[in-house]
């Protein structure tokens, strides 16, 4: 019962606090783009807050128990290092260029056919991302209140898409500077608790005598370790949430700040979250399924004040980052695909629809996550469409000058090709022999490396980009 108290207090304040601050909008950059207006700390609380998700803190501290520090790899290695790249290299490219999606780019640099492909990958993308949060949140939900797994998916799903719809991306922003807020306050709780408990100087006896080889090691699984950093860098690269936030900034100092703040975050959270899971072996017995572990701590170790924090802390970092995927895909859904079948002129309308679409993309998201099983997995091969498909024209893209259509073209076939036949392996639509995620990404980044050079030596022959 106080578990629900806590749910719905929280679902309440957040509510509340997205129709208090939300703007009139008036067109599709007021409801996306929140007028490209954001300061550099609601860049940080925004970008902060939507990247530490499911994955971010449940899987994390899940491969943490299992593994020890080299968990620190899965997420933390990948996050710090793409914020860095993004602010210290793509924040100025990127606020010159004159688009409001990702897609626009494409059509500038390689025509209107791998405009549509690029469109058709992103949706695909923030679906599968959101879902992936959905997933996390029904197995939240049903590990500590009880619930069915459909019930709570449905009623996380309906309270992000109420103020998601309502008020847009700056909604989006304020709830997940609240939530971002609360996400701290319960894991420096939650780490508090464990180290004051004095199960830190237990971890290594009880990691040797659960048989954990190797708790310690930082490089320990590393041919599997990179090859995740490979999978996840790139894909978030090119995510259009990270560019989404750069646009929506005042000046790209204020997107710089956000990212190098962001940084700094990503590095001394994700090492709490390490710990926290190396700290929780003392804590459980050698029998004890190695994943769900936050639910073991908040329902059988924590006490009621700090379990209700920790929570409700774990339902906003879901939420933050099932929001952020569902605001960016409608907008990927609304410029690249609705507006591309009905021109603008034709739109009664850019703000009905956008909410249109923003319901569209959770109700896809919702299908999905009913099908789903695993959130690291699904999340993995999601971030192969990006990577694979869309890393190396993507960069390329910012960079050039010219318009070279086979270059983008080729590269989008093979790189996406591949990855679209690689997924269909995993889910076993398709039964072939194929490299299980990460092992697959390079193959998929070298064949969209090469059909890239291929394409641009056909277009420079043909006289095109000139």
């Amino acid at each position: 019962m106080d578990y629900f108290v806590f749910l719905f207090g929280y679902f309440a304040v957040i509510l509340a606090a997205s129709f208090l601050f939300s703007r009139k909008m008036r067109n599709i950059e007021d409801f996306f783009l929140a007028s490209r207006s954001l300061p550099g700390i609601l860049v940080y609380f925004s970008l902060a807050a939507s990247w530490l998700g499911a994955t971010s803190i449940l899987v994390s501290i899940d491969e943490a128990h299992a593994g020890g520090i080299s968990a620190f790899w899965i997420m933390g290695v990948p996050s710090v290092l793409t914020v860095v790249v993004f602010s210290l290299f793509l924040v100025r490219p990127i606020r010159r260029l004159p688009i409001v999606t990702l897609p626009d780019l494409f059509e500038m640099r390689y025509g209107r056919l791998v405009r549509h492909m690029t469109s058709f990958l992103i949706v695909w993308y923030m679906a599968l991302l959101a879902a992936s949060q959905m997933v996390a949140l029904g197995n939240f939900l049903k590990a500590l209140l009880g619930t069915s797994y459909f019930i709570g998916l449905l009623i996380g799903t309906a309270v992000v898409l109420v103020y998601s719809i309502g008020g847009g991306f700056f909604s989006v922003v304020v709830t997940d500077g609240f939530q971002f807020f609360l996400l701290a306050a319960g894991l420096g709780g939650l780490l508090f608790f464990l180290t004051s408990s004095g199960a830190g100087g237990d971890v290594l006896a009880a990691a040797a005598h659960q048989g954990k080889p190797g708790y310690f090691d930082f490089f320990s699984g590393f041919k599997k370790n990179i090859l995740i950093v490979v999978s996840f860098t790139p894909a978030w690269l090119i995510s259009p949430i990270v560019w989404q936030r750069i646009q929506a900034s005042r000046s790209h100092k204020d997107a710089r700040r956000g990212l190098f703040l962001s940084a700094m975050t990503f590095f001394i959270f994700f090492g709490a979250v390490v710990a926290i899971g190396i700290l929780t072996v003392p804590m459980l017995k050698a029998d004890a399924p190695e994943t769900n572990i936050l639910s073991l701590l908040i329902s059988a170790k924590t006490g009621r004040v700090m379990g209700g924090i920790l929570f409700v802390g774990i339902i906003a970092a879901i939420m933050s980052t099932m929001d952020t995927a569902i605001n960016t895909g409608a907008l990927s859904l609304t410029r690249d695909v609705l507006q591309q079948i009905f021109p603008s002129g034709r739109l009664m309308n850019a703000v009905p629809t956008s909410r249109l679409s923003t319901f569209l993309l959770g109700a896809l998201a919702f299908l999905i996550a009913t099908r789903l099983q695993g959130i690291l997995k699904s999340l993995g091969l999601a971030s192969a469409i990006m990577t694979e498909g869309l890393f190396i024209p993507g960069i390329a893209m910012v960079f050039m000058r010219r318009k070279y259509p086979a270059a983008g073209f080729v590269a989008l076939i093979l790189g996406g090709g591949y990855c679209l036949a690689g997924f269909m392996c995993e889910t076993g639509i398709l039964p072939l022999h194929w490299p299980e995620w990460p092992y697959s990404v390079p193959y998929g980044l070298f064949l969209s490396l090469f059909g890239f050079l291929a394409g641009l030596l056909y277009d420079k022959r043909a006289g095109k980009g000139e």
